[in-house]
């Protein structure tokens, strides 16, 4: 992977419409990255997309990142699941857990093994997301200011 590819620009954004500018708090990042970068991450992702779905290697409940499946679909599974607890006479439980961060610590060797292990990948691909997932920068733009990027 280019490491012209791997630099992303970070903008905050206010949050909503009046809250105190001067506080860190009522800022949202946004990480961009170049188009090109983007535009072989789409690639990649169709690609490898493609050769999960052929070799039936995603979870059959997954609804992220899958044709035809949504968020709309994945609370139906869920409600139909519970309707059908509760007609049989049991007791049904639902536990929700916010995992909107989860992807900000994933280990990358753990990542690269569980790729290499449970979905087959090797050889120049596990290579490629090995130099995709390291040397990575960011940097912070502000206005026309933009800080000197940092290695992540």
């Amino acid at each position: 992977m280019p490491a012209a590819f791997k630099e992303a620009y970070i903008t905050p954004l206010l949050k909503k419409a009046d809250p105190d500018s001067a506080d860190a708090r009522s800022y949202r990042p946004i990480s961009n990255l170049s188009v090109l970068s983007k535009l072989l991450e789409r690639l990649v992702v169709n690609q490898l997309l493609e050769y999960l779905n052929a070799e039936r290697l995603l979870p059959e409940m997954q609804s992220a990142y899958r044709a035809f499946h949504s968020t709309e679909t994945a609370v139906l599974k869920v409600l139909a699941g519970i309707l059908l607890a509760l007609d049989r006479g049991d007791i049904a439980f639902l536990i929700l857990l916010d995992l909107s961060s989860a992807f900000d610590t994933v280990d990358h060797a753990t990542l690269l093994k569980r790729m290499e292990i449970s979905y087959g990948l090797g050889g120049n691909l596990l290579g490629w997301f090995q130099s995709y997932l390291s040397g990575r920068k960011q940097s912070v733009k502000c206005n026309s200011a933009r800080s000197l990027p940092s290695l992540l």
